[in-house]
C-alpha cells in the first residue's frame, strides 16, 4: 500500500487532473451503457480518491460534483424517469454528501501524513546535526588532547630532562670531590646520580610515549616497523611488525590515527597486560585497510571492557573518527587482539590533522 501511495505522490499534478476527468467521463459512459438500474457509485470514488490525495481537497470536491453530475446525466440519458424534480436533486445531494465526507476524511489523512513526514524530516535533520556535532566535538577533544600531550612531552624533554641532567652532573661532581675523602658519602652520591639518570630515562620514555613521532603518509609502514623495534629494545619484549600495505594511505589524519591506535595497543599490552610477545599487522586489500595488534598478555574483562579501559575507548574514538570498524577480543587460551578495518575509498576523504 505504501509503495502505491509513494508512486501516486510522484505523479505530476497535471497528469492526475487529466486522469481524473477522463476517469469520471469513462465511468459515466459505462454507467449510461449499463442502464439506470446499475449503480456505479463506487467506481466514481477512484478519481475522487486520486484527485483529493494528489492535488488537494478543493479539486476533490470539484471531481465529486462532476461525478454526481455524470451519474445523474447518465441515468437520465439511459431512460430513467422521476416523479418530480425533487427526486434527482435529493439523490444527487445524498451522493454528493457522501463524496464530500470521503474527500474531507481523505484530506485529513493526507494532512496528518504530511505533518508526520515533516516531523520525521525535521527530527532526522536534528539527529544528523547532532551526530555531526558529536563527531566534531570528539575530534576537537582528541585534537586538544594530542596538543596537550605534545606540550607536556616538550616540557618533560626540554624542561625536566634538562633539569635532571644538570642535577646528575652536580651529583657526579660531588661524587668526585668525595672520592678518596669519605668513601661512604661518595658511594651515596654515586647512588644518587644513578637514580637521577634512571629518572631521566623514565622521563624521556614518558615524553616519547606522549609525542612519539611525526607521522608521514609515505613512510607509514616504516613507522610501524620502528615502533616494533623500539618497543622490543626498550621494554624487552618480542614485538614484530608484518605488513603488506600495497595501497598507500594518502591522508595524514588517517595515518596518524592508525599509528596512534597501534601505539596505544602496544603500550596497553606491555604495561597493563604484561605481554611478552606482540605482533603488529598492517595490510591492504581491494576495498579496505586492516590494522591488527595481537599479544599474549592477560585478557580484558569479558564485559564492559570499553567502559573500564580508557585505552580501548581512545582507540575506538579514533577508529570512529576515521569511519573505521573497531573490534577487540580475547584469544584462547591467552592473549588479545585489536582490529581496525578502514574502508580503503575513505582513506583519502578526511583532511583534518588530529594533532
Amino acid at each position: 500500500m505504501k509503495r502505491w501511495v509513494n508512486r501516486i505522490d510522484a505523479w505530476p499534478k497535471q497528469i492526475v487532473i487529466l486522469a481524473c476527468i477522463v476517469s469520471v467521463t469513462l465511468v459515466g459512459f459505462v454507467d449510461y451503457l449499463t442502464g439506470y438500474e446499475t449503480f456505479c457509485f463506487t467506481f466514481y470514488l477512484l478519481p475522487i480518491f486520486l484527485g483529493t490525495w494528489r492535488v488537494d481537497a478543493a479539486f476533490g470536491v470539484w471531481i465529486s460534483a462532476l461525478s454526481v453530475t455524470a451519474w445523474i446525466s447518465s441515468n437520465i440519458e439511459a431512460g430513467e424517469h422521476y416523479s418530480s424534480y425533487f427526486v434527482p436533486v435529493w439523490n444527487a445531494g445524498i451522493m454528493f454528501a457522501i463524496y464530500l465526507i470521503t474527500v474531507l476524511l481523505l484530506a485529513r489523512v493526507k494532512k496528518i501524513q504530511n505533518e508526520l513526514e515533516e516531523r520525521v524530516r525535521l527530527r532526522t535533520a536534528a539527529l544528523s546535526h547532532e551526530i555531526q556535532e558529536r563527531v566534531r566535538l570528539q575530534r576537537e577533544v582528541l585534537e586538544t588532547s594530542d596538543r596537550e600531550q605534545k606540550r607536556i612531552a616538550r616540557e618533560l624533554h626540554d624542561g625536566l630532562c634538562q633539569h635532571l641532567t644538570g642535577t646528575a652532573l652536580a651529583g657526579h661532581l660531588l661524587e668526585q670531590k668525595l672520592d678518596g675523602k669519605a668513601q661512604a658519602e661518595a658511594e651515596a652520591a654515586g647512588r644518587l646520580v644513578q637514580l637521577i639518570e634512571e629518572a631521566i630515562e623514565l622521563t624521556r620514555d614518558l615524553s616519547h610515549q606522549l609525542d612519539p613521532v611525526e607521522v608521514s603518509t609515505g613512510r607509514l609502514a616504516d613507522h610501524f616497523a620502528d615502533l616494533a623495534a623500539e618497543s622490543s629494545e626498550r621494554f624487552q619484549v618480542a614485538c614484530r611488525f608484518e605488513g603488506n600495505l600495497t595501497r598507500p594511505v594518502a591522508d595524514l589524519a588517517i595515518a596518524t590515527h592508525l599509528y596512534r591506535i597501534a601505539l596505544e595497543a602496544v603500550m596497553n599490552a606491555i604495561k597493563i597486560r604484561r605481554a611478552g610477545r606482540i605482533n603488529i599487522g598492517l595490510d591492504s586489500a581491494a576495498d579496505e585497510i586492516v590494522l591488527t595488534i595481537t599479544d599474549d598478555g592477560a585478557g580484558w574483562p569479558e564485559k564492559n571492557a570499553l567502559d573500564t579501559q580508557p585505552g580501548l575507548r581512545a582507540m575506538a574514538y579514533r577508529a570512529d573518527l576515521m569511519g573505521a570498524a573497531f573490534n577487540f577480543e580475547r584469544l584462547t587460551p591467552q592473549g588479545n587482539r585489536v582490529t581496525c578495518v578502514l574502508p580503503a575509498p575513505s582513506a583519502g576523504t578526511q583532511n583534518a590533522d588530529p594533532r
